[in-house]
């Protein structure tokens, strides 16, 4: 069974706020279309999922969170993507929310009830081994990580066509934007495998562009002045 620190979750103004990082999970502007421009918009999976020459697709996120990022990604999966595909989204989480906690910040978003619910119920097998679990009638696999970003990173070899950078922010969270994390994604991604965030901190871009990523400026969401969002260019350094 996997050993974990849980999160620290408080409340304030009726969004969920983590103790220990000082920090919020989603935009108080709105969290749904945080995610969306973010992530979604970001990475252009919309258009990247109409015209799908694949039968598989791979994203890989730093900071599961809420799982807003999940079900939104699925909820557009399922709407645009070729039905015989299947999406397979990996996750790390050094402290994931309890199941009363997920409950509660999931209930925020009544448009992703539908989803949350396949979620919900099988929340506790995933937290119990790291296993990958086949939702929606096997269109879907994810796979949660339990632990440290680049250590969990290390352990995997499928190749990822699309990143969610997440997590708390650099200033707040400076143990995961680290070196590695980034020579990781370079080695389990392909060239012209994209990535997003809602961070634009220097050494962020720095250690993308160091990684091989191409990276550009976004304006970013609500009250975020930029983003960063990108495509991997060369595997030079890729480790």
């Amino acid at each position: 069974m996997t050993h974990y620190s849980p999160a620290k979750l408080e409340w304030r103004d009726g969004q969920p706020y983590a103790s220990a990082f000082q920090d919020v999970y989603f935009s108080s502007d709105n969290g749904l279309l945080e995610t969306d421009y973010v992530f979604l918009q970001g990475n252009a999976l919309q258009s990247r999922w109409q015209t799908l020459k694949t039968l598989h697709f791979t994203i890989a996120e730093t900071g599961f969170g809420t799982g807003l990022n999940f079900l939104s990604a699925v909820k557009l999966w399922l709407e645009v993507a070729p039905a015989t595909a299947m999406l397979h989204y990996i996750s790390t989480e050094k402290h994931p929310l309890s199941l009363q906690d997920l409950t509660s910040a999931l209930a925020l978003w009544p448009t992703l009830a539908e989803f949350s619910h396949h979620l919900l119920t099988n929340y506790v097998k995933l937290l119990q081994g790291n296993q990958a679990l086949d939702l929606f009638q096997n269109r879907v696999r994810l796979s949660l990580l339990v632990g440290d970003a680049t250590t969990q990173l290390r352990q995997i070899h499928e190749a990822v066509d699309a990143w969610f950078l997440d997590g708390f922010s650099p200033a707040k969270n400076p143990d995961m934007w680290q070196t590695e994390l980034f020579q990781q994604m370079a080695r389990l991604s392909a060239i012209d495998s994209t990535f997003a965030t809602f961070t634009s901190a220097g050494h962020v871009r720095r250690n993308l562009a160091a990684a091989g990523f191409n990276t550009q400026k976004r304006a970013g969401f609500g009250k975020k002045r930029e983003m960063l969002q990108g495509i991997l260019m060369s595997k030079a350094d890729a480790r």
